[in-house]
């Protein structure tokens, strides 16, 4: 038996279900394939639950330094099974969310493993989908378009394996059911920061050993040494340049450790857990790729500017084709990708606009360039910075550490990025994202009234402060 379709999803994550909602929004007959549940990796595994417990982390930093407020609060501790009941809650909450929005969509949801099938009696073109259910039964799907979503998951450094108990990834760690005394987190990137910063703020004692010489190394390299400075200064043990050896893994009297060659020579740490966070693989494999025509390179689907791959009729976005591996960025990616389906010739997506986050404490967020970027690229840099320190509301919230960065060409006064480590920047780089978008001018940002007091103001005199106006320096 088969069902035709406009469109097929293969994947119901946030690029798959956000793209079959546009879908239908342009009135296609719309199916998801989904072996697990809807809201994929960023709900279930991710975003979601990682923010969710970053935020009880935070309650709890807080709660330990009320005093500072003017607030008595004795004895202050947390029950971690408490902490991930509300993270669940939240998860539950959201999941009945998309649920509501497929059945909203008239968007036919289908539980099972989707693989894509050569051309057949189905379908004289590649594309058609057979879904195996839990139960064993198959059906097949037979649609207009089809859009691989199937995102990524964990990645392990050659040799090191996951046992989910003494070496884990960031999937087992969000299910712990008590926290472990100790971790050594082997990559400093953004999971790695955001993981590193919630344990030690719930007391955990933690080690981040990264490849790279610095933490956060996409990050601008002003952004990455504040970072380190205020990790270290909550006693977060930061080893940069080091290279670790898989084969030196040890697990005994339930401690796990593993050796690392670093600039001082081998080192070894040890401690009850350690979180593998050295990114993330695509799911490409066992979903009938071999059967099409379709191209995957360096472990990621091939696309061009639209998002189809080398079978025009088939289309992919999100962590399956690499790039921006960010949840927004396959929402958009699918919308895209829909809207070109759908004949309204959407302008490609300019990747320099995406705000890129980390949700560590404090938080990091960025838009454009970085200054070594654009002097690699050639540009006559002016840059403005302004602390955080001397704001009204950083130090009515508490928290007055970091700095935002302006970068701009001082030939043409473009705005070429935005980098913030701070408060609630998360929050503010939305401001930034919209000014590359409109081509704003530093000039343009100064001149925006922002309210006082706000954090805000922090990116105001930033980018006054790019051509010496800052006022409050």
């Amino acid at each position: 038996m088969s069902q035709e379709f406009d469109l097929v999803v293969l994947g119901g994550g946030t690029g798959g279900y956000v793209a079959a909602i546009r879908a239908s929004q342009l009135g296609m007959k719309v199916a998801i394939v989904e072996k697990e549940k809807l809201g994929g990796t960023c709900l279930h595994r991710g975003c979601i639950p990682s923010k969710a417990l970053l935020r009880s982390a935070e309650v709890y930093a807080t709660l330990k330094e009320s005093d500072k407020y003017g607030i008595s609060a004795d004895s202050v501790g947390y029950d971690f099974r408490k902490v991930q009941s509300r993270k669940q809650g939240i998860v539950d909450q959201l999941h009945k969310g998309v649920q509501y929005l497929m059945k909203k969509g008239n968007i036919a949801v289908f539980e099972g493993i989707g693989r894509v099938m050569g051309p057949s009696i189905f379908s004289p073109q590649a594309g058609a989908v057979r879904v195996e259910k839990p139960n064993g039964d198959q059906e097949m799907l037979v649609p207009r378009f089809l859009l691989i979503a199937t995102g990524s998951r964990p990645r392990t450094l050659p040799g090191l394996t996951i046992d989910g108990t003494a070496v884990v990834t960031s999937d087992e760690a969000l299910q712990w059911e008590e926290l472990p005394s100790s971790v050594t987190i082997v990559g400093g990137g953004v999971i790695g920061i955001e993981w590193a910063s919630m344990l030690n703020d719930f007391g955990v004692e933690v080690t981040v050993v990264e490849y790279a010489d610095r933490i956060l190394p996409l990050e601008d390299e002003e952004i990455s040494k504040e970072m380190t400075r205020l990790l270290k200064k909550r006693k977060v043990n930061i080893v940069t340049g080091a290279k670790v050896l898989p084969e030196t893994l040890e697990k005994a009297d339930g401690r796990v450790s593993i050796q690392a060659e670093t600039a001082s020579g081998v080192q070894t740490f040890a401690a009850e857990k350690l979180l593998v966070s050295v990114g993330r693989q695509a799911n490409v494999e066992n979903i009938g790729l071999e059967a099409t025509e379709i191209k995957v390179e360096r472990g990621v689907i091939v696309v061009n500017e639209h998002f189809q791959t080398a079978e025009p009729h088939i289309y992919a976005i999100g962590d399956v084709i690499g790039g921006l591996q960010l949840a927004h960025v396959a929402s958009h990616e699918g919308i895209l990708a829909v809207e070109h389906m759908a004949g309204l010739n959407p302008e490609p997506l300019d990747y320099s606009k995406v705000p890129k986050c980390t949700y560590s404490r404090p938080e990091v967020a960025n838009v454009g360039l970085t200054e070594a970027e654009a002097r690699r690229q050639g540009y006559d840099v002016k840059v403005g910075k302004f602390s955080f320190k001397p704001l009204g509301k950083a130090l009515v919230h508490g928290e007055n550490d970091g700095f935002v960065k302006v970068v701009a060409d001082a030939k043409t006064n473009d705005l070429l990025g935005v980098h913030m480590i701070g408060p609630h920047v998360t929050d503010m780089i939305s401001e930034a994202g919209l000014a590359r978008v409109l081509d704003a001018a530093p000039w343009e940002i100064g001149h925006a009234i922002h309210p006082h007091p706000t954090l805000s103001e922090a990116l105001m005199e930033a980018a006054l402060a790019v051509d010496g106006k800052a006022i409050h320096i």
